[in-house]
């Protein structure tokens, strides 16, 4: 059963036709499983083996061809008709004499697309090196089209059925945040804090359940708050210590991440508490200056302007497009808050905007996940900005 109508589906491949003939491809290998989903609804943990979706300019439906023993899944959550879904036998599984692009390359050769101009996703994660060269070796070419991030800027506005999955990924992330806060108390141990954010993110609402996120919980504790995309220990909380969460609401893999800073204990040390005033401010800031025909750009020099007035200043981007994804990344790998970014925010896309303030031995995160609308920007979540003092 496909989350969207077989239209909406259509419509997307049709866009995405319309790139390719952009950049003279005439037949797309799709291997990033967020944009196999986008393109076909297929919705499978398979993506540790090989796997693709063949755009074809001449033909109706994409083809989906993956391990014998996923096609099953494909006929539970692809739109497709059973004939364009294609197993490979077992023995192209993590073999040293044959590979699973092997087989791709065969079907496009046996379907006579060998003489259309062959795109890949050459930065794609899961289209690896040897994967492009046994693709290539199959083929007997000695190039393919770089198609890489094509299906990524398709996807970049969304339609109202995917803002609305995003929406309910945004009440998912109110409750794994509170849920969050509530299991930092000092004694406990923080593996077992995280455990109660996993069983969130699975649980849901009462109204609807969750997925898992494509990243895991980054909940860094006490002078580790200082670095980013750190995880968890087995370590108790301790008083008058202070804990970054980077979390996310997920509703069939459409994301809602969502980051705050907490301090265990009543008296919070006065650099921090400046820190954080000063961040959220800019957050306020920022997100209330947002509106259709601003570039990234722009939207970073209203926060870049507000910290160099407080004396800081920040190098990394300020935030990415997001929404549909797959481990390791909930980001669309396209558009980003930052200097030199010029593409258009319009009304449909999606970010995470994230102020992380990373300091020497200390830090301070708050983040809102947004759309673009046509007056302003509209948070996905409702949660307070401010550092959490814990007593």
């Amino acid at each position: 059963m496909t989350l969207f109508s077989r239209t909406e589906y259509m419509d997307r491949i049709q866009r995405t036709k319309a790139a390719m003939a952009d950049r003279g491809i005439g037949l797309l290998v799709v291997c990033d499983p967020a944009n196999m989903n986008y393109l076909t609804g297929y919705d499978g943990w398979s993506f540790y083996v090989p796997q693709a979706v063949l755009v074809i300019d001449d033909q109706e439906e994409p083809v989906w061809i993956g391990r014998n023993m996923d096609v099953n899944g494909a006929l539970h959550t692809a739109f497709i008709k059973k004939e364009n879904m294609i197993g490979y036998p077992d023995d192209y599984v993590q073999s040293d004499v044959k590979h699973p692009m092997n087989f791709v390359g065969d079907v496009i050769k046996q379907k006579g697309w060998d003489k259309k101009a062959i795109g890949v996703e050459t930065d794609a994660y899961y289209y690896t090196a040897r994967s492009d060269a046994e693709l290539k070796k199959t083929l007997g070419k000695d190039t393919l089209a770089d198609g890489n991030l094509l299906v990524n800027w398709v996807r970049i506005i969304k339609s109202d059925a995917e803002i609305a999955l995003m929406s309910q990924a945004g009440k998912i992330a109110e409750k794994v945040m509170a849920t969050a806060l509530e299991n930092l108390v000092p004694g406990k141990r923080e593996c077992d804090a995280v455990a109660a954010v996993f069983q969130a993110q699975a649980a849901g609402t009462p109204e609807f359940g969750g997925d898992y996120p494509a990243i895991v919980p980054m909940m860094p504790t006490g002078e580790k708050t200082s670095a980013p995309h750190l995880t968890w220990t087995d370590d108790p909380y301790q008083a008058d210590q202070a804990v970054n969460l980077e979390l996310a609401g997920c509703r069939h893999r459409y994301h809602c991440p969502i980051a705050r800073t907490a301090f265990l204990g009543p008296n919070p040390p006065q650099k921090l508490s400046d820190l954080a005033d000063i961040t959220v401010e800019g957050l306020n800031l920022t997100l209330d200056t947002i509106k259709p025909g601003m570039t990234g750009e722009d939207v970073e020099r209203v926060w870049r302007k507000h910290i160099a007035k407080k004396g800081f200043e920040k190098e990394s981007r300020i935030g990415y497009s997001m929404g549909l994804n797959y481990p390791p990344d909930w980001g669309e790998h396209t558009a980003s808050l930052r200097p030199g970014d010029k593409t258009i925010l319009a009304p449909g896309m999606t970010f995470h905007m994230i102020l992380g303030m990373w300091m020497d031995n200390f830090g301070f995160e708050c983040s809102e996940s947004f759309r673009v609308t046509k007056t302003g920007a509209k948070t996905f979540a409702r949660f307070d900005r401010k550092l959490f003092v814990i007593d």
